[in-house]
């Protein structure tokens, strides 16, 4: 990714370039969870797709950008790391653009994710006490073997999908289907959701409220924003994998600077908690990093007017 936030006109013309099956998602403002927090709380749900997160996105532009550059073809293959939504993207893109892919997750990896990246043709190395120990080592297979590393949260086109996601949402406001926000919560993992969106809505909806969540024992894209460079920590303890990011995307960290409002920490009680609030509202099943947004809004003593939560995936840990 480039260091400068992605353009608007770029992050709108994407949406031509996507795969239809993970555009349009549903958006609606929930009578349930506005009456919890006693103001609108409308909510994306980026979870009704085939890799049932919101990373499809993304992975099909860059696939997309990468064939046309002629950097990946059907001899010369894809290699990423991922702590499991980002793999399963890659994989349903690559597959699509006939491309061979070679995932590398860590080996404490959640087995539904794993399992589900196979079954879109992916080669998995399981490898690594954690994602950025298996970036480590798909860096390495990725130059010795002569193929393309491909980097979730560094190239600009994971930015670019992800802010598609509020370009559907400020269309709806325009509309009149849905009420303006005040706050929108972005779960962070490597930063690439919060900088598509950041960007889409300081074009778009410049009095928003931009504010990242991270996860208690996985703070460090929320230490690296506060202290305005890469902060790496030790381990990460959580159970919401999309978030646990150790070691943070110098790009990522850049662009945020100017996107972001606010990051907030939450705890695994308040993201456990979050799960049963979307089930019990909605009628869906999240995974722990999805169910982020709303611990967030829910906790928020400043959050008195119009939000938004985007629910980021559904591959739950069986």
């Amino acid at each position: 990714m480039d260091t400068a936030p992605p353009r608007p006109e770029e992050i709108e013309q994407a949406s031509s370039l996507v795969n239809p099956v993970f555009l349009n998602t549903p958006q609606f403002q929930s009578n349930g969870l506005s009456a919890r927090v006693e103001h609108a709380l409308v909510v994306k749900v980026e979870t009704v797709n085939p890799v049932r997160s919101f990373k499809g996105r993304g992975a099909w532009l860059a696939t997309h950008e990468l064939v046309a550059s002629s950097e990946a073809d059907e001899q010369h293959g894809i290699v990423v790391a991922s702590s499991g939504n980002f793999g399963q993207a890659m994989a349903y893109a690559g597959r699509a653009h006939r491309i061979p892919v070679t995932v590398f997750v860590d080996e404490q990896a959640n087995p539904v994710k794993v399992a589900r990246t196979r079954s879109f043709g992916a080669e998995v190395v399981l490898i690594g006490r954690d994602f950025d120990e298996a970036h480590e080592h798909a860096t390495r297979h990725a130059r010795d073997t002569a193929q393309t590393l491909v980097t979730d949260g560094r190239e600009t086109a994971f930015a670019v999908g992800a802010g598609t996601i509020a370009v559907e949402f400020t269309q709806a406001v325009r509309a009149g289907r849905l009420p303006a926000i005040h706050t929108a919560y972005v779960p962070v993992g490597n930063g690439a959701l919060i900088v598509g969106i950041g960007a889409w809505l300081r074009y778009a909806s410049p009095s928003t409220r931009v504010v990242g969540v991270q996860a208690e024992g996985a703070p460090s894209m929320t230490l690296s924003w506060r202290a305005g460079r890469p902060v790496a920590t030790e381990n990460v303890a959580t159970g919401a994998e999309g978030l646990a990011t150790r070691v943070p995307v110098p790009e990522a960290v850049e662009a945020m600077k100017t996107l972001v409002d606010d990051m907030v920490l939450v705890s695994e009680q308040a993201l456990a908690e979050a799960q049963q609030d979307l089930t019990s509202e909605l009628g869906i099943l999240v995974e722990p990093a999805g169910a982020a947004a709303w611990a967030a809004c829910a906790a928020d003593p400043v959050a008195r007017s119009a939000s938004l939560i985007i629910i980021t995936g559904s591959n739950l840990r069986t």
